[in-house]
């Protein structure tokens, strides 16, 4: 692997949408996807009303990279070596005696030592995204609930969050203002959304100047991802991009084969035949990255045109991307905004600061009190001995998966084209493709040990 990247040595670049491109404000946006599931959860399916209201001190809760044991409602934090760092009942911690008797020092039972490990499957789920986080707190104050109620166990509250993502974020729920999230995002678009900063609009407009292909990817469906890119792109959006993909369902547009999964075309927004190839640049939805690589060497005349994705989903983008397509990838990781010196986020328009809010909400991107930095954590020590700092699972799979990794396009959209990235390959460093800075935790990393 190369040891620097720069964005002028590719060919295309892709980017994925929502956290990507499209910035939420996050607190709002967390609040809204809460109550999307809570109000599904009490009116439909009679879980106890106090799942509705949520305290400023409830979202500490919420850290990515958290995983969910669906059996006995226990919430884990992950080391690199796959043993549990930290656990929850519901919301509840478990105390350090506890979690040494219930899990000891071992792998945790669903672990495998390859860091693509499935983040989905009928007996865990981990949380990945800042649309999934607002579920770990929803979860886990319903298995606070059930427990309290009548000490279930094993849960069987899956099939009710499943129900719920359905019900309001089914294909037709954007057309058929169908439950809570859609109606609100159309009313009210400038309470949830940031709109892209001029710096980030001219930097797309550079990289087409430049020759540079331009794609959007993203597992949306066409009339939400419409309804975004007009507000923080402008009316004019689509001339920027030569590829649009929709309702991509990712990570299988990249892992799986192209009759599996093949293009469709799109009218008024429902999906058409399917296409046996991607022959011409356009607006398409679902696919396969095996047609678009094909597409794509056409488009450039190039055997192995070099492409870059950016994408905030560990699960979704950056592993995906890079392990079945070898592209590079750029992780959107917002944790690295909420990391420094523990300052209120700063990017938020003043317009914005306040304006919502009632007792402020811990931003989702910040450090939770809980659970720790979502990139290290402390392992205690055996008798007198001191304790261990340990790379947590999540921070392992960013410097083996990400070329580099950044809070926002807008950090880089001033740089010239040919600037040359430190990538993570760069000696095999844990470090080295932060830009423009590594996390607070990991500047001093000399301490740190792997097990």
């Amino acid at each position: 692997m190369a040891q620097h990247f720069s964005l002028a040595a590719c060919d295309v670049v892709g980017f994925d949408l929502d956290h990507t491109l499209c910035r939420y404000n996050l607190p709002e946006s967390a609040r809204l996807i809460y109550n999307s599931f809570a109000q599904f959860l009490v009116k439909e399916k009679g879980y106890d009303k106090e799942l509705l209201t949520v305290t400023p001190e409830d979202w500490d809760f919420c850290c990515k990279g958290l995983a969910l044991d669906l059996e006995d409602g226990n919430f884990i934090k992950l080391a690199d070596n796959g043993t549990v760092l930290r656990a929850s009942h519901g919301t509840k911690m478990l105390a350090p005696e506890v979690l040494a008797e219930e899990y000891g020092r071992k792998e945790w039972k669903h672990f495998t030592p390859d860091s693509g490990m499935a983040c989905r499957s009928g007996k865990y789920y981990f949380y990945d995204n800042y649309f999934d986080l607002p579920g770990a707190l929803l979860c886990a104050r319903v298995v606070d609930s059930l427990t309290k109620n009548n000490g279930q166990k094993p849960f069987d509250f899956w099939k009710d969050i499943v129900a719920g993502i359905q019900h309001n974020y089914k294909m037709s729920a954007f057309k058929e203002n169908c439950g809570i999230y859609f109606p609100e995002i159309k009313r009210d678009p400038g309470r949830y959304l940031h709109t892209c900063p001029e710096s980030v609009k001219k930097w797309l407009r550079q990289l087409k100047n430049a020759g540079k292909i331009l794609m959007l990817i993203t597992s949306s469906h066409s009339d939400y991802c419409r309804l975004l890119c007009e507000y923080i792109l402008g009316n004019d959006f689509e001339y920027l991009f030569d590829i649009v993909i929709t309702n991509a369902l990712k990570p299988g547009f990249f892992s799986h084969l192209p009759s599996q999964r093949p293009f469709r075309t799109l009218e008024n927004d429902e999906e058409q035949e399917a296409l046996p190839s991607l022959d011409k640049p356009g607006w398409y939805s679902q696919g396969n990255a095996v047609h678009l690589y094909e597409l794509l060497k056409k488009m450039t005349g190039k055997p192995e045109p070099k492409v870059v994705y950016f994408g905030d989903s560990m699960h979704s983008d950056i592993f995906p991307a890079c392990h079945y397509s070898n592209w590079e990838t750029v992780l959107i990781l917002e944790e690295l905004r909420g990391d420094r010196d523990g300052k209120p986020e700063d990017s938020e328009p003043l317009e914005k600061k306040g304006k919502y809010e009632g007792p402020k909400a811990k931003p989702l991107n910040r450090l939770s009190k809980k659970w720790g930095s979502f990139f290290i954590d402390s392992v205690s020590g055996l008798e007198n001995t001191e304790d261990s700092l340990v790379y947590t699972w999540s921070c392992k799979r960013i410097s083996a998966y990400s070329t580099i990794a950044i809070p926002s396009i807008e950090a880089i959209a001033e740089l010239p084209l040919d600037y040359k990235f430190t990538s993570f390959s760069s000696n095999n460093s844990k470090t080295a493709g932060y830009y423009p800075n590594p996390p607070l935790v990991l500047s001093n990393d000399g301490k740190l040990t792997t097990k």
